[in-house]
């Protein structure tokens, strides 16, 4: 098995879970009040991290911002899908937001210069069409 293959099961079985356990969550909770404590629920993970990294983890003038950045995108997107869920169908919601690999597919190539084969754009041209079919 290739090296990468296990942890990005273990993303899929995640996000998964990620994207199906904030419909319960908003039951209870206002999407407002569910942020607050995904973000804590962040923090405790940061802190048992810092502990294994022996409260010495790496810095560097542009990683640090940029890594700083991808939190506050992960959370302002669990937020948006905190709205949505306590508004629409999980298994809707859920569908079209998965579908955020295109938006880094397409910035990958534009700004990375990294390719894609026909079949890969294809598959990826489907992708969209799913999320029109889907919405409408």
């Amino acid at each position: 098995m290739k090296e990468w293959m296990l942890p990005t099961f273990g993303a899929f079985l995640c996000w998964g879970l990620w994207g199906f356990i904030p419909k319960i969550t908003t039951r209870y909770l206002d999407p407002k009040s569910a942020i607050v404590f995904e973000v804590l629920g962040g923090i405790c993970l940061a802190i048992i991290t810092l502990f294994s990294l022996h409260f010495q983890p790496a810095t560097h003038s542009k990683g640090v911002p940029l890594a700083m950045l991808t939190g506050m995108l992960g959370f302002l997107g669990a937020f948006c899908f905190l709205n949505a869920v306590s508004r629409g169908p999980v298994a809707l919601v859920a569908t079209l937001s998965a579908l955020y690999p295109v938006v880094s597919v397409i910035l990958a190539i534009l700004v990375l210069g990294e390719s894609i084969t026909v079949r890969q754009g294809i598959g990826i041209g489907l992708a969209i069409l799913s999320m029109m079919l889907v919405a409408a």
